[in-house]
């Protein structure tokens, strides 16, 4: 980092990120962006972060029964950020808004495009393909295919994030034309 943060900044920068990414993201994708694949803030503090974000609602969590919940700034961290934006270094507000239009839609595939398989007891894998709820962990679109081999069913959920929404407009069309 080209600053020394301390604890505000930090929080400010999350709600950036949060703002900038314009989807709610899971725990995950935010220790991701900030810890993993950016240097901006500490992964633990990250953690902390969150929790403190909450508690003064500016960040919102849903009460799921998933660990999935997604993470979203609220209407009063906008504003909390309207007003502090400017104690984030310029150069820093620059790299989190390209890194966020780069990279928004890659997100959005991984977390709301879920597909896993299992292998079943003749050999053969069930896939599930899923497409969640922007805001929750639900399931709005789910199908299961049967595949025939590891290899197939793998290239299956790697297909489903890049194919999902054309999947998804293909079968609602076709059932519901009159």
């Amino acid at each position: 980092m080209d600053f020394v943060p301390d604890s505000t900044t930090n929080k400010l920068v999350l709600l950036y990120v949060l703002d900038k990414m314009e989807i709610p993201l899971t725990e995950n994708s935010i220790l991701e962006i900030c810890s993993s694949q950016n240097d901006w803030l500490n992964w633990m503090e990250c953690k902390d972060l969150l929790s403190q974000l909450i508690n003064a609602k500016f960040i919102y969590k849903p009460n799921t029964e998933s660990n999935e919940s997604r993470y979203n700034i609220t209407v009063t961290g906008r504003e909390c950020l309207s007003q502090f934006y400017t104690r984030i270094p310029a150069s820093l507000r620059e790299k989190i808004s390209t890194f966020a239009q780069e990279n928004k839609l890659q997100f959005k595939r991984n977390q709301e495009y879920v597909a896993k398989s299992t292998q079943n007891q003749d050999g053969s894998y069930t896939v599930d393909l899923k497409i969640l709820e922007p805001l929750t962990t639900d399931a709005f679109f789910s199908v299961s295919i049967k595949a025939d081999s590891r290899h197939s069913a793998t290239y299956a959920c790697k297909k489903w994030r890049e194919l999902a929404p054309t999947v998804y407009e293909y079968v609602y069309n076709k059932l519901i034309e009159d």
